[in-house]
Parts: C-alpha cells; structure tokens; sequence
C-alpha cells in the first residue's frame, strides 16, 4: 500500500488531525521556512504523537550533531535532507545512526537528476519541485522511465487531494504532502482526511 506522509506540522492542532487519521509518517522541518519548528517544539508534538507515525526530521545542510541529537533524543525516527550533502556528509551520518532510515530529497528536471542518486547510499528517495517547499509539481512524464528503478522513492511537489489519485500510479513507496493540505497557511483537518482517503481508498 502506498506510503503517507504528512509534513510541516507545528500545531497540536496538527498532531489531533493526524492521530485520528493516520498517516504513516509525519514530517517536522527544521530547515528555515514558514513551518520550522524548534527542537523544544518538536519534542512537545511528539511526545502526544501516536507511536505508530513515524516523525521524520527535514534537514538542509544542518550540522551532522544537530541530527544526531535530535534521533538520540527520538524527536525524530527518519532523517530526510534537503541541502547540497555530499557523499562522505552522508556516510558520516549513517556512521552516526545507522539504525535510522535517511532519505535523500531531489529536485527533478530530468530523470538524470534522479538517475545520479541511483546507487547511493541513501534508503530512499524524495522527488520533489526544486528545493521543495514550492507548491508545484514536476513532469510527472519523467517517472514513466522509472519501472526498473531499484530504490524506492516517495513523490511530493504540489500534491492535493485533488491530483494525488494521478501520480499513484507512479509512486513506489509514498507521496508526500504539505502545503496541498493547508488552508490559510495552516493544516487542514479536512484536506489531511481527504488526502489520505484517496491514496488508501484507489
């Protein structure tokens, strides 16, 4: 069954929404941007969290200790980055917690850019618009070329419950929603309900 995650929460409001609705992951950013949260913040949302969602922190080019910290602490279960991490940047981290899945996010012009992270040791993948955040979705043309693609991947960029029943068919591990949940800049508890209903009732 396709993946859900639910990103950007900063709410209690927000964690009520998805204890009763269940997505299989939620996200919390720790990267500048209009839903930061803070480490204090962060481990407040969790701690009412049902355990059965797993929190993924959202990184860019954050300090490898900063990350660590926030796993050791289990604010976070799952490390997503967004930066321009290297190769040893990412070893160095997996050294650090190995026993915590890491994703790795992608911007997507062409399925090369998807193609050069293809052997890395990252768990998983994120194809996103840009450096994400952007609320737009990317040529979904270009996952047509991914069926033999051997590392899963999650697809975000703009989705809503309105379009997500048409990249399902691509979506080998889950989609990733944020802003199309949103109304006034803030969670909305009928768009999550909606979002999450389409993926699991296709």
């Amino acid at each position: 069954m396709t993946k859900v995650k639910i990103c950007g929460l900063k709410r209690p409001e927000d964690i009520s929404y998805v204890n009763q609705y269940k997505p299989d992951y939620i996200g919390f950013v720790f990267a500048k941007s209009k839903r930061q949260v803070t480490k204090e913040l962060a481990q407040s949302l969790q701690t009412v969290l049902l355990p059965e969602m797993q929190a993924v922190g959202v990184f860019v080019n954050h300090s490898i200790e900063e990350i660590v910290d926030l796993v050791e602490e289990n604010i976070i279960q799952v490390v997503q980055l967004h930066g321009k991490e290297t190769a040893e940047y990412i070893a160095e981290l997996q050294a650090k917690i190995p026993n915590t899945p890491l994703w790795k996010a992608v911007s997507v012009k062409s399925i090369e850019d998807i193609l050069a992270w293809e052997d890395s040791k990252v768990d998983l993948l994120l194809l996103d618009n840009g450096a994400g955040g952007t609320g737009e979705v990317f040529d979904w043309n270009i996952l047509k070329e991914m069926k033999n693609f051997p590392k899963p991947y999650f697809i975000a960029g703009g989705l809503n419950p309105e379009n997500v029943s048409e990249v399902l068919q691509f979506a080998s591990f889950g989609v990733d929603v944020s802003g199309g949940v949103e109304t006034d800049g803030c969670k909305d508890e009928m768009k999550i309900k909606s979002f999450i209903e389409t993926v699991r009732n296709r």
